[in-house]
């Protein structure tokens, strides 16, 4: 065997794997792009079928990703006012609605010692009920065994 014969065959060798490399990637090449495209009609049939689903999966990502990036200086800057200004209204609504609730139920006679008083009225008939049922059946029974 001489050197060329030896570097032909090397050559040859190289060659087959240069091909055998090409068909490869070429197959997986074809099979991933296959593969995405049946992933993308699952994904288009599966949005289709429940996209509320998909928006509250996409709205719970967001936030998700949202709470993992730190904030930049800027959109501190930019939302801690709107932060203080949205938390002051929300405060100011919940003790606007504490203040109607309350004032409605007293217009409507439940102040709270109305409703204690209301309370112990109705104890009261619960209880006076119940002697009379149990009044009533101690007669029937009574009159029962006399007869």
């Amino acid at each position: 065997m001489t050197i060329e014969t030896d570097h032909n065959q090397q050559t040859d060798h190289l060659r087959e794997k240069l091909d055998h490399g090409r068909e490869t990637a070429s197959q997986a090449y074809h099979d991933a792009k296959d593969k995405a495209g049946e992933l993308a009609q699952k994904t288009a049939r599966t949005i289709e079928a429940n996209p509320l689903g998909i928006l509250v999966g996409g709205l719970a990502v967001g936030v998700i990703v949202g709470a993992l990036i730190p904030r930049s200086a800027r959109e501190k800057e930019l939302l801690t006012p709107l932060g203080k200004k949205l938390g002051e209204t929300v405060r100011q609504a919940t003790q606007a609605a504490r203040e109607t609730g309350l004032r409605e139920l007293e217009e409507a006679g439940l102040t709270r010692d109305n409703a204690k008083d209301r309370a112990r009225s109705l104890f009261d008939d619960v209880v006076k009920v119940a002697s009379n049922a149990s009044s009533a059946a101690a007669k029937a029974a009574a009159n029962k065994t006399t007869v």
